[in-house]
């Protein structure tokens, strides 16, 4: 199954939205730390429900925000959620985005980059599009220091990339940007039961699920293109 395949199915089950409440969790937290001004354009790389776009035009009064996905029904989703003229949803792909050099201020993405099919590809067109100083915005749960995620690809039929930290700071390196942070963001929103809760579907300790939300989180990679 391709990827628009498989999110359309998902789109069309309404779990766009259940993406969303999970990934706000820690979402919200990196989209409070992109350096955005009012006349920015920003790119929303794996869009999904378009929840971050809508965040930063409330937030930051973006100029422009374009939400990019490769699923037409998750596309067709994300527009009823909004009627703001400032913000386009477009369909394409990471490995060659349909902007312009140097047309971009910043690229957010949300759990999104390791389903690119070529990442070292994705990268280099992230690069290409960002303006001088822009920034780009990587937020993964799914990573390889992240032990409780690497099951996911057992329930998925998409290829994804599983890097550790190391070498997203390396790949974020050869496509030319420097990398100003890396870090973790815990989410500190998802409930943990008490110790006698446990083992659950999900952890067999208390310890465990501690470690994969309040530890472990989302890892934040934030890269910036060069001034010339």
């Amino acid at each position: 199954m391709s990827v628009r395949e498989e999110f359309d199915t998902w789109a069309s089950d309404g779990r766009d939205k259940g993406m969303e409440e999970r990934h706000w969790h820690t979402a919200r937290h990196v989209l409070a730390r992109m350096p955005v001004e009012p006349d920015d354009v920003v790119l929303d790389l794996g869009t999904g429900s378009g929840y971050a776009l809508r965040a930063l035009r409330e937030a930051s009064n973006i100029r422009r925000g374009y939400g990019l996905d490769g699923a037409p029904e998750m596309l067709r989703n994300a527009r009823s959620y909004t009627d703001d003229p400032a913000i386009a949803f477009i369909r394409g792909d990471f490995d060659a985005l349909p902007f312009a050099d140097d047309s971009l201020n910043h690229v957010f993405s949300m759990e999104a980059f390791y389903y690119a099919v070529d990442p070292l590809q994705t990268l280099g067109e992230i690069r290409r599009v960002l303006q001088p100083g822009g920034t780009f915005y990587c937020a993964v749960n799914y990573y390889e220091e992240n032990v409780h995620s690497h099951a996911w690809q057992e329930n998925i039929s998409i290829e994804m990339t599983r890097w550790d930290r190391r070498e997203y700071r390396e790949a974020f390196r050869d496509a030319g940007l420097f990398v100003a942070e890396q870090d973790n963001i815990p989410d500190r929103e998802t409930e943990i039961p008490p110790a006698a809760a446990f083992p659950t579907e999900g952890f067999e300790t208390r310890e465990a699920m501690v470690e994969r939300y309040r530890e472990l989180g989302t890892l934040l990679t934030v890269g910036v293109a060069p001034e010339q």
